[in-house]
């Protein structure tokens, strides 16, 4: 991938960015300093970065593909009120049935927690639609 200044500038954004943002949350961000930046350069951009294994895709938003510039892993917390996702490291093995996973090559897993962050917790309002999997 050839390091040019938008690039440069999506690689900034999202560095030590705890949000999860979607692409056109970065675009939103990055197309200030380059007005004449395409949203395509930007989502390539974060696909460059997912393919290399720099950023995960999260897929906890059916409406929108989210990143996490974190690769390494971890789970979140995901607020069912604003759908704020927070980052969370659990020390945890699970012990499979070896039935189940004989002819299973394992390359992954991800645990979401579902729930009220403390910013939410001070309102009255009623959480939002479950997402899948809930």
């Amino acid at each position: 991938m050839k390091l040019t200044p938008q690039r440069l500038a999506v690689l900034e954004y999202l560095e030590n960015n705890f949000e999860h943002p979607s692409a056109e949350d970065v675009y939103r961000a990055v197309s200030a300093r380059f007005p004449t930046m395409s949203f395509a350069t930007v989502y390539n951009t974060l696909e460059a970065l997912r393919q290399r294994g720099e950023v995960a895709e999260l897929s906890i938003d059916p409406n929108r593909k989210r990143f996490d510039p974190n690769p390494q892993p971890h789970n979140h917390l995901i607020c069912t009120k604003c759908r704020k996702i927070i980052d969370i490291h659990i020390d945890y093995k699970i012990e499979l049935p070896r039935e189940a996973v004989r002819d299973f090559e394992i390359t992954g897993s991800h645990i979401e927690f579902y729930g009220v962050c403390p910013e939410c917790k001070k309102t009255d309002s009623e959480p939002l639609a479950p997402q899948k999997n809930q």
